[in-house]
């Protein structure tokens, strides 16, 4: 029985020709790296010692270097077990739950003409390497050298040049004995009712293969030399061996390359993909002349758990980042997301490398920003939260895109982190009302000011349950170590005292302040326990107690040193609505930073007791974070000067 190849392909892509041969071999624990699909075992086929029998996943192919026997799923089972080919195939069938096909002469037609076609593709792709390089190419030579492509290069991604006029190529290929049908088929004659003789539909442009995962040419994308040409780049139209939604420029070499690096990157087009292997990353693909799909999320994600999608920083690749983040919100699992790198504005790949070289490139993946951020940024940017109408429609918002998430972890953690992020946004004013001021009636005060003292034994005088309970089980009032303070954390600090209203409606994000300076930490403490004492609403009344409790020297160095770096927002002088969107940018900040120190901390830890690739990727990765957000920070209009660089000189 003649298998139909598409389906001895899907059973390849199913199971891991791993899984198959570790039925049979014990695979080595030092030279195997799992995660990487990477497997070494001593030969089954020859006896030795040493490990010397090597199997690839993403390949799926096994060789040994000892006695040199290779092959696929098929063949171990063929050659090893004496198996025959139908066995062997009706075997890895049911690993792959898939059902034996039944003969269909009408099935094996079609898999007869999309080898013809293939055939078509593959004699197209040498006509149009040899025309690149004879005189009609001079031309198409001399864009590509301007554009910094060496003939390497060239060669190694198969470039070539479809000439001018309407029959060369079909003349070309009939001469090589393809029929009109098979040409027509393969997208390579512009055909059909309406046109009484079909015509060469690439003409006079630069042609890049596009290659399916087993590096058989499928399709062509080709660029316009002339510029009043109606299309710049035209791609080949479907075909039974092309669909362009399902498939990835460059994803055979790519995958190859992310066995080393871990992921993908995701340009826009043929030749960022180029020059980005040029420059050294060979992990790169595009997708085929369309915004990104479902089916290509999941061609990415079945070879790298979180490829970096990379845009341009303009409106319009914002734009395109957030239609992915949101295809991609449905389809998110443990282990599956992705990340986003966006471009200074106006530059894609190809200008960045040719201009600043590999190590700009390399700064914009390091700033990748998680799926999350790109979703928090799409629903915040700029809009305005000033009444709780409009903060309920953002919650409302976040919670319909979370609940999108199929799996349940995800979508549970995800729910979780929008709803830290705004709580750090909006601090606790639409839960924890204001307080009013001296003199005035309300439900926390009588005439004379006083706070109502509640009932329990041992209770700061003054202070409601709730708030007295945080602070006596809150262990951040320790300092520990002798860091300095970042510019955000001073900020955090001053703007409480300077602004006791805010104090009010953000009392526990400020108990709660992670704070590792001793001195700033003593003042802090020192302004809790004022709080406990009175709830002052006067900043006089603060100060006055930071005399008395021997931290005013503290708080006069710190508001000197805002000052100085012009934190007006913060100081006593600035308005409070000012004073309030200053501070909950950074209280926000700050829980982002601590929580990625936090995770710094044990993937560093976890790099000391296991140091394996993935352990460092991590590290690297939570660095990259921090950095990113450090930029974020010197972006934020109206607070762009609270770096998170730690003060040296006090």
């Amino acid at each position: 029985m003649r298998f139909p190849p598409s389906f001895l392909d899907d059973i390849r892509a199913r199971v891991p020709i791993s899984d198959v041969i570790g039925q049979r071999v014990t695979w080595d624990r030092r030279k195997s790296r799992p995660a990487k699909g990477d497997h070494w075992a001593c030969c089954p086929f020859h006896g030795e010692k040493s490990p010397s029998f090597h199997c690839e996943d993403d390949k799926g192919r096994y060789h040994c270097f000892g006695c040199g026997v290779s092959g696929d799923h098929f063949r171990f089972l063929t050659e090893l077990d004496g198996m025959s080919f139908p066995d062997a195939v009706e075997r890895l069938a049911g690993l792959a739950g898939l059902q034996m096909p039944a003969r269909d002469p009408e099935a094996e037609r079609r898999e007869e003409k999309r080898g013809t076609i293939l055939d078509a593709l593959r004699l197209a792709s040498e006509f149009f390497r040899e025309r690149l390089q004879d005189n009609e190419g001079a031309k198409a030579r001399g864009y590509l050298r301007d554009r910094g492509l060496t003939p390497a290069t060239q060669k190694r991604f198969g470039l070539g040049f479809a000439p001018e006029g309407r029959n060369r190529l079909k003349e070309h290929l009939a001469g090589k004995g393809v029929g009109k049908a098979e040409i027509e088929a393969a997208g390579l004659v512009v055909w059909g009712d309406d046109i009484p003789v079909s015509f060469d539909r690439f003409r006079d442009r630069i042609m890049f293969p596009i290659l399916d995962p087993s590096e058989r040419c499928v399709a062509f994308g080709g660029r316009a030399m002339s510029p009043e040409a109606r299309a710049k780049y035209l791609n080949s139209p479907e075909t039974d061996v092309f669909h362009k939604g399902t498939m990835l420029y460059n994803l055979a070499a790519a995958r190859r390359a992310a066995k080393s690096t871990g992921t993908f990157i995701v340009v826009e087009g043929y030749m960022d993909v180029i020059a980005l292997a040029q420059a050294g990353f060979d992990n790169a693909v595009a997708p085929l002349g369309t915004a990104l799909t479902e089916s290509q999320i999941e061609l990415l994600w079945r070879n790298a758990g979180e490829p970096v999608l990379c845009f341009d920083g303009d409106g319009a690749g914002l734009k395109a980042a957030h239609r992915a983040a949101e295809l991609a919100l449905p389809m998110l699992k443990p282990g599956r997301s992705l990340r986003f790198a966006l471009l200074p504005d106006g530059k894609d790949p190809d200008d960045l490398v040719k201009g600043r070289g590999p190590d700009a490139f390399h700064e914009v993946l390091a700033q990748a920003r998680p799926l999350s951020d790109m979703v928090w940024s799409r629903e915040t940017a700029g809009s305005t939260f000033d009444t709780p109408e409009a903060r309920a429609d953002l919650e409302a918002r976040l919670n319909q895109l979370t609940r999108q998430i199929g799996d349940e972890s995800v979508r549970r953690h995800y729910q979780n982190d929008m709803r830290q992020r705004l709580s750090a946004f909006f601090g606790n004013a639409s839960s924890q009302p204001r307080y009013g001021g001296r003199g005035e009636r309300g439900r926390y005060g009588d005439q004379q000011g006083r706070r109502n003292t509640g009932s329990r034994q041992g209770q700061a005088p003054g202070l409601r349950p709730a708030i007295s309970d945080r602070l006596a089980r809150s262990s951040l009032l320790r300092a520990s170590g002798g860091q300095a303070p970042s510019l955000r954390e001073i900020a955090i600090v001053v703007g409480f005292v300077n602004h006791p209203i805010l104090m009010h409606e953000a009392f526990d994000y400020f108990a709660d302040l992670e704070i590792e300076a001793p001195d700033l930490a003593r003042l802090r403490a020192s302004v809790l326990d004022i709080y406990a004492e009175s709830a002052p609403d006067s900043r006089e009344v603060i100060v006055a107690g930071l005399e008395r409790a021997g931290t005013d020297t503290i708080f006069e160095t710190y508001e000197k040193k805002a000052r100085e770096v012009r934190l007006w927002p913060v100081l006593a002088d600035a308005a409070a609505d000012d004073a309030r969107e200053a501070l909950r940018q950074a209280l926000n900040l700050q829980h982002r930073f601590k929580a990625l120190t936090r995770e710094l901390r044990q993937a560093e830890r976890l790099l000391g007791e296991e140091p394996t690739e993935e352990a460092y990727e991590h590290m690297r990765a939570v660095k990259a974070e921090i950095e990113r957000l450090e930029t974020v920070e010197a972006l934020i209009d109206g607070f762009g000067i609270l770096s998170g660089r730690a003060i040296k000189t006090m």
